[in-house]
């Protein structure tokens, strides 16, 4: 059996870990499962595009790729503009749709509000974008050898974003007075804004945090794949799977259970036949709410 698995898994991993944690967040402060999620990760991924392709026209120089890697300047200075842009939008559709249904409705109804923002989003997609595979870059890249297994520049670069990204999130939610109050609204709401925190801050905190994740994830995905509508939403399960499998709540849980999630496909892929890959993500939901509904690092009820 080749080892190449664990090069694949590793990559696969880090992006859904990475989306993980943005579910993981949103879920545990917000209290419900926003299936809208993978969209952010398509929009964002689009939007990286939309916004390397206008800066590139402007300052054609910029396209250049640096060094080994297959992208330019223009597709980073994007990625922030972008992860920004989603950010944002995660805010709007709260602010258009789910601030109203939390006032008046129990979370179901936020839950299935969130299917038919998810099939919105991607509706709207796809009319602006049409369904069509496409890009960041057509660049050929010669794949390097780490301990004997192969993994292209690309993917190294982008290993090291998902621990940049996380690392970051783990500062911020420990160092700082925003990701105390984030904390404490988790735990508790209503004792939260008694003691004074200003609770709907902290949702629009969540809110654009996890759209930037989603983006970062989502120009991950692109970049290793190809960009299409329909990319988010394929990527849920997974994102799902890996944030109940690390314990709703946990960064390192969710980064873990992503890793776990892409060792397990890519070993899959190599053992049994990448049809059966989408199938693992959900096999690994069902063990673990039947096993261990807590997950890795959650507490139980």
């Amino acid at each position: 059996m080749s080892l190449q698995f664990l090069a694949d898994g590793l990559v696969a991993g880090a992006t859904i870990g990475l989306g993980a944690v943005g579910v993981t967040l949103t879920y545990s402060i917000l209290r419900f499962a926003n299936f809208a999620y993978g969209e952010f990760i398509s929009w964002g991924c689009y939007l990286t595009l939309l916004l390397a392709s206008a800066i590139g026209a402007w300052a054609s120089a910029s396209v250049a790729p640096i060094g080994a890697l297959s992208i330019g300047p223009n597709v980073l200075a994007a990625g922030l503009l972008a992860m920004a842009l989603t950010g944002l939008l995660a805010i709007g559709l709260d602010v258009l749709l789910f601030r109203r249904l939390r006032r008046k409705f129990s979370s179901i109804t936020a839950v299935i509000a969130s299917f038919g923002a998810s099939m919105a989003l991607r509706a709207a997609l796809e009319a602006i974008f049409s369904s069509r595979p496409t890009y960041f870059s057509q660049e050929l890249q010669i794949a390097i050898r780490v301990g004997g297994l192969r993994i292209t520049p690309d993917q190294l670069a982008l290993l090291g974003l998902a621990v940049l990204l996380a690392g970051a999130l783990q500062l911020l939610l420990t160092r700082t007075n925003a990701g105390r109050s984030m904390r404490a609204v988790s735990e508790n709401p209503t004792l939260a804004r008694i003691v004074g925190i200003d609770v709907a801050a902290v949702i629009r905190l969540t809110w654009f945090i996890g759209g930037a994740l989603a983006c970062a994830s989502g120009i991950m995905l692109g970049l290793v794949v190809q960009i299409r509508p329909t990319m988010g939403s394929e990527l849920l399960l997974p994102l799902f799977a890996a944030a109940i499998l690390g314990g709703i709540g946990s960064v390192p849980g969710a980064l873990l259970g992503g890793l776990l999630v892409g060792f397990a496909e890519a070993a899959t892929v190599q053992l049994i036949g990448a049809e059966w890959r989408a199938a693992v993500a959900f096999i690994i939901l069902i063990a673990v709410l039947l096993l261990r509904p807590a997950g890795l690092f959650g507490q139980a009820a």
